[in-house]
């Protein structure tokens, strides 16, 4: 099985941080948990010194043979957990560049980020008619098993979003940045967002499609057959349905960015077309999730 990441990448993942909107010791809103020395923490990692960071925690020891800033990272009292719902219902498992894949590179991505700044990291996969959870992960050492948890991921079945939001919200303790992860091909999606926003959740959706969503290129008479429920439809593909199709879209785009907008819910569209590595480094940071 070929790794999610090469070594190149996840170096860059190295000088990125999650940004929250909840205040933390010692922080102003809007950074991302600070790492502190004193009697109360203890020593855990270093990680890449990036612009902004405290100079104090450089490790000039470690400078002075690596010639590279360093900080020392403690884990503190108020570690954040880091919520990641991931769709792999049968309908992720479609497109070229695949759905579920360039999904399965992002969760990885954000979760890795989230390790490398000592956060805990939970994942919990819906779709296949069961959840599959990875409890909570922390430390750089749990990328192996996080990582190891996304490979090994099957798709099939319905994702049942909002049912999978109810019970989430339900069992998840401490609640601090969620990324759901998903193409929201599901009726119940409006009361899904609304169910995750009833707790404290910092969510962010990522909202995936493959190009073939977006521009079908497609003429002539189609039976299409739902992947989850097997429902078909016929169809007679021309110049009209194409541009009714594509207007419909528009809109219900529209619809789901301004339904995020109004609920505070943080909303990044993925045509799975884009390099992971470019929707990472630019999108997620122009976006405010990372920095």
């Amino acid at each position: 099985m070929d790794p999610l990441f090469d070594s190149a990448f996840l170096r860059k993942l190295d000088r990125l941080a999650l940004l929250t909107r909840r205040p933390m010791a010692g922080e102003m809103q809007g950074e991302r948990r600070s790492v502190r020395r004193g009697a109360s923490v203890e020593f855990a990692d270093f990680r890449p010194y990036t612009p902004g960071d405290d100079i104090r925690q450089i490790d000039w020891n470690l400078y002075a043979r690596m010639e590279r800033f360093f900080l020392k990272l403690y884990v503190a009292e108020e570690e954040l957990t880091i919520h990641i719902l991931l769709d792999t219902s049968a309908s992720m498992d479609w497109g070229e560049p695949n759905k579920l894949h360039y999904a399965r590179k992002l969760a990885g991505a954000f979760g890795y980020i989230a390790l490398s700044s000592l956060d805990r990291v939970t994942v919990t996969a819906f779709g296949s008619g069961t959840n599959q959870q990875l409890p909570g992960a922390r430390g750089k050492r749990g990328a192996f098993p996080l990582f190891a948890f996304l490979q090994k991921l099957t798709p099939g079945g319905s994702g049942k979003l909002a049912a999978t939001c109810h019970r989430y919200i339900q069992t998840a303790r401490n609640p601090g940045p969620l990324l759901l992860c998903s193409d929201l091909l599901d009726p119940s999606w409006q009361d899904a967002l609304k169910t995750l926003s009833s707790r404290s959740f910092e969510i962010t959706l990522l909202h995936v499609l493959a190009p073939q969503e977006l521009e079908p290129e497609i003429d002539g008479d189609f039976r299409l057959v739902d992947t989850e429920d097997g429902s078909p439809v016929e169809i007679s593909a021309d110049l009209e349905t194409l541009r009714r199709y594509r207007q419909n879209l528009d809109n219900w785009l529209g619809e789901v960015e301004n339904f995020c907008h109004g609920r505070g819910i943080n909303y990044l569209f993925a045509d799975t077309s884009e390099p992971v590595e470019e929707f990472v480094l630019a999108q997620m940071r122009q976006r405010g999730v990372l920095r």
